[in-house]
């Protein structure tokens, strides 16, 4: 199951310029800063092992950088997502064609038209799938995840007070869920509790935001301690390294989204694919 967090290569896409016109935005935003902070970020996977795909960045999609939700890879199989938001659907269409040239990775579409979901609703384990039913993803788009990973129990989970599920838990580690003290996180963390085939350490953290955090090839990466001291001080107890990544002019626009998972998709590539 720990093979669920080793990775060969990653997906990213660069900031726009149109990023800045992004309705989160706020007064005092620097572009230039973001894209800095990105460009670390990029940095780190490849320090950490990973191939990184990294594409150019698309003025007519100004939420291009959140590549996460475009798809869900694992095992070696792509699914294609269908965003909640109807004008980054034209994204999902994008990255299938680089999965499909770039990695080779067999795809799946999504064949149910009233379906909606986002890579930011859905939590692999390593042992099962949660699928956020959030304002972006649905019932049917919960159904379209564990229709693509028939091998995996896929669970449902009603998020509330954010955008998407990994707003709110992560995983830290191999059967460790990251969740903060807060009530939005509590209460989803109940209700996986409740369904959850499998049982799991958890993980608990004062800032809402420190939760969400990246665990890749043995390595956490989380929000810096000039952010979240309190929360670091917990991370940093952990048997496993840890890394402080500072997203968080990114982070002003993906206030209602997940700075550090929603800028990358994580995938392991099976051996028997090879590069095209």
């Amino acid at each position: 199951m720990a093979n669920a967090f080793r990775f060969t290569h990653a997906i990213v896409c660069r900031l726009p310029d149109s990023f800045e016109k992004n309705a989160g935005a706020t007064s005092n935003f620097n572009l230039g800063l973001a894209k800095e902070q990105h460009a670390a970020y990029v940095s780190t996977l490849r320090r950490l092992g990973l191939d990184v795909i990294e594409l150019p960045p698309d003025e007519a999609l100004p939420d291009c950088v959140f590549v996460e939700d475009t798809a869900v890879v694992v095992n070696g199989t792509a699914l294609i997502t269908r965003p909640g938001q109807p004008s980054r659907q034209k994204e999902a269409i994008i990255m299938k064609a680089i999965i499909q040239k770039e990695l080779g990775l067999p795809t799946v579409e999504i064949s149910d038209q009233k379906a909606t979901v986002d890579g930011g609703d859905v939590l692999f384990t390593g042992k099962e799938f949660f699928v956020g039913i959030s304002e972006r993803t649905n019932l049917s788009g919960a159904r379209a995840v564990a229709a693509a990973f028939p091998e995996y129990p896929c669970t449902p989970v009603k998020v509330s007070g954010a955008l998407h599920l990994k707003n709110l838990v992560t995983m830290a580690g191999p059967d460790i869920i990251c969740a903060s003290k807060t009530k939005d996180s509590e209460e989803v963390l109940k209700r996986m509790e409740r369904e959850a085939t499998f049982q799991y350490q958890i993980l608990r953290v004062p800032d809402r935001d420190a939760a969400n955090c990246l665990f890749i090839n043995g390595t956490l990466i989380h929000r810096t301690g000039d952010e979240f001291q309190e929360s670091v001080k917990i991370f940093n107890e952990l048997a496993c390294d840890t890394l402080e990544l500072d997203i968080s002019e990114v982070a002003k626009i993906a206030k209602l989204q997940a700075a550090l998972t929603c800028c990358s998709i994580l995938i392991r590539k099976p051996k028997h694919i090879k590069n095209l």
